[in-house]
């Protein structure tokens, strides 16, 4: 399984809930969280078959934005 890391704008709680069915979809339920204290609002993901273009794309169906952490 792979770690994938990125900087969102997903804020809160509410934000948070309107994404959760995309990347539940894309890299399952249980597979992913968002850390709303960290000033870079952090997304990790584990995965073993979504690509970064995959889980991005996921976070801008559900209106945000999502930038690949080195």
């Amino acid at each position: 399984m792979k770690t994938l890391k990125f900087k969102t704008n997903i804020k809160c709680g509410n934000c948070v809930a309107t994404v959760t069915p995309f990347l539940n979809e894309a890299v399952g339920e249980g597979h992913w969280q968002v850390d709303i204290k960290d000033p870079n609002k952090t997304l990790t993901t584990n995965t073993e078959t979504a690509t970064l273009a995959d889980i991005r794309q996921a976070i801008e169906k559900a209106g945000y934005k999502a930038e690949p952490l080195s």
